[in-house]
């Protein structure tokens, strides 16, 4: 019985706080990873749709306004 007690005794609560530290810090560490690659793969993906909606603007501002006929009084 006195062999297995060394395992029955449960941790010091400073491992368990330090153990519990690095594992928040690690945790907290990938979470702003993720945080900041969807942060610019949405500015990506914003730049990327005002390019195209710039260009459509143009090339719509080049085209013929046919309204602009019946609106004329």
């Amino acid at each position: 019985m006195s062999k297995n007690l060394p395992y029955i005794i449960p941790a010091t609560p400073s491992e368990v706080d330090e153990t519990f530290a690095a594992y928040q810090t690690t945790h907290q560490f990938y979470h702003e990873v993720r945080e900041r690659s969807e942060f610019r793969r949405h500015c990506e993906w914003y730049h990327t749709t005002a390019m195209q909606h710039r260009q459509e603007l143009e090339k719509m501002r080049g085209e013929l306004n046919i309204f602009r006929w019946f609106r004329r009084s």
